[in-house]
């Protein structure tokens, strides 16, 4: 397969597969990096397509940058990701992952995406983030008190990341988009998928017994099996 590496505005990112007019973004999500990319690829290049994926703050190797792994500024790096696919590629497509999925649905809502594959995405950031409080203990008025708490469940929360989330909502997605979601997932309840489905006319698949991330042998097969049929 080709690999080229390059840089969009200073970050690094590689591109896979034989040249064509069409490409998919690959975003990672939190522990990932853009070399992940390269098993999707392999399917997407069958297809006619390539596929370009970036790493993103504290990842990869940006592993210096984790103080910006957040919304407000990987939003504007995806939407920079976007504006260099549009000079190189006719079409384009997305292929996210959990956090990442998140990011790119708010950064491209407005955007003509040919379609979209989301593997465990975060579809509502607050209703996640109200989780983790009620979890870790914490009310809103203490959280807006000290600004950044750190949980025991080594997540930290912020009055400013709530805020955010709550004045960004994923409101205008219109583009064909498959989600694969497992039964187990502890980050989204199925109720959220199945309302945002609704209401944005996504089609849903759930591995029975899959987590929110997907890691065992039977979940990448699974994982494998529904991209091959998606990306037909």
């Amino acid at each position: 397969m080709e690999i080229e590496k390059v840089k969009v505005n200073a970050i690094p990112a590689v591109i896979y597969g034989s040249r064509s007019e069409k490409a998919y973004v690959y975003v990672h999500g939190k522990d990932g990096h853009k070399e992940e990319a390269e098993h999707f690829a392999v399917f997407a290049e069958e297809n006619g397509w390539q596929v370009i994926s970036m790493d993103l703050p504290g990842h990869g190797e940006r592993k210096g940058e984790m103080d910006h792994f957040y919304p407000w500024y990987i939003i504007p790096e995806m939407s920079q990701m976007w504006a260099y696919m549009s000079q190189r590629w006719k079409q384009m497509a997305l292929y996210g992952n959990s956090i990442g999925a998140w990011c790119s649905m708010l950064a491209y809502q407005k955007k003509k995406v040919h379609h979209a594959l989301l593997v465990s995405p975060i579809l509502d950031m607050v209703h996640l983030i109200e989780n983790m409080m009620q979890w870790a203990g914490i009310s809103e008025e203490e959280l807006e008190d000290k600004q950044v708490i750190q949980t025991s469940f080594g997540e930290e929360l912020s009055w400013k990341y709530l805020s955010f989330a709550r004045e960004h909502r994923i409101t205008q997605w219109k583009c064909p988009t498959s989600i694969l979601y497992g039964s187990k997932d502890h980050l989204t309840e199925q109720y959220i998928v199945d309302e945002f489905a609704k209401r944005h006319s996504c089609n849903v698949k759930i591995m029975e017994g899959g987590e929110h991330w997907f890691y065992t042998k039977e979940q990448l097969d699974y994982m494998d099996e529904w991209i091959k049929e998606k990306i037909r």
